[in-house]
């Protein structure tokens, strides 16, 4: 959700980390969010589920991978 939120604001990617156990929006935004996202006009709760999940585990992934990490590419892989 915190990923998604930034996106649709518009803001830079590049430099934010899923900050964990803090609470943003409100879950009624967050189902908001992730129908508009999850790229099936009306998913089903395991749709929604398998969506959730599969983000998840990229972004987790995008986040420990060290050519992800503005400090280690500085300026080479801008937007990547």
């Amino acid at each position: 959700f915190q990923y998604l939120k930034r996106f649709d604001q518009g803001c830079d990617l590049d430099t934010f980390w899923y900050e964990a156990l803090s609470v943003e929006g409100s879950p009624a935004e967050c189902l908001q969010l992730f129908l508009l996202h999850c790229g099936i006009v009306d998913p089903s709760w395991a749709e929604l589920r398998n969506f959730t999940w599969f983000l998840n585990v990229q972004l987790r992934d995008c986040e420990a991978s060290v050519f992800c990490n503005p400090a280690f590419v500085q300026d080479t892989l801008n937007g990547f």
